[in-house]
């Protein structure tokens, strides 16, 4: 089955060392009412909330005459069989060849999938879906690592062979601004088109479940005209 949105009981206590938030302040960040934590977050000092403007993350063509949005958690089994495989024939048969704008979109299920987030965002759109591709790739590994810093470790491991420094990784991992606004983003999104599973799809504004190759082509290929 897809993985379901759901209210998630997030554990209480703290990855040892990221004490910078506490379950119930209105500072913290939180995810279907559970304050969360970050694995960067030992020496952050609180401050005052900011806007925070995300950046959407897109491939192809912006002219081009398809939209496909993805919503997807780095945390979804299905997400990862998409980006490892349906993703690969769609990039290279429409986005690379001008007929689809693709915009890829994060959805939070637990802290590990924001810290994912976190981690792929760190070297901005250029190294972006590199590194999207390499936790989807591993994520049978670095999600079941164990203890939340084992998870985190194997996070920044990923960050590192992309070619992020270490004081990056710990300052992207530790933005508690930046976490409070994808979050905010994410709840957004997912209200606006209806997202209640991943992966899941906003063709021309229609939302569509996960799907096969085949069904993407015969729907993109209506809308082509060809």
């Amino acid at each position: 089955m897809k993985q379901r949105m759901m209210t998630i009981a997030l554990a209480t206590a703290l990855v040892a060392g990221a004490g910078w938030w506490v379950a119930g302040t209105p500072k913290a960040p939180t995810i279907n009412g559970q304050a969360i934590t970050l694995p960067g977050a030992a020496n952050a000092q609180e401050s005052a909330a900011a806007d925070v403007t995300i950046q959407e993350m897109v491939l192809g063509a912006e002219d081009a005459p398809v939209e496909i949005i993805e919503y997807a958690s780095y945390t979804c089994p299905h997400c990862a069989t998409f980006h490892q495989g349906a993703f690969k024939n769609l990039k290279a048969d429409y986005i690379d060849t001008g007929k689809v704008k693709f915009t890829y979109r994060e959805v939070y299920f637990d802290r590990y999938g924001l810290w994912g987030s976190l981690v792929a965002r760190c070297g901005g759109e250029d190294r972006f879906f590199g590194i999207t591709e390499m936790i989807y790739d591993t994520q049978s590994e670095w999600s079941r690592a164990g203890s939340e810093a084992a998870i985190a470790d194997e996070l920044r491991k990923i960050g590192r062979i992309a070619g992020l420094e270490n004081d990056q990784l710990e300052a992207c991992l530790s933005n508690g601004e930046k976490a409070r606004g994808l979050i905010e983003w994410y709840q957004a999104n997912a209200e606006e088109h209806g997202i209640n599973s991943t992966p899941s799809f906003v063709i021309d504004g229609t939302t569509y479940s996960n799907m096969s190759y085949g069904e993407f082509e015969e729907i993109i290929d209506e809308k082509l005209g060809s």
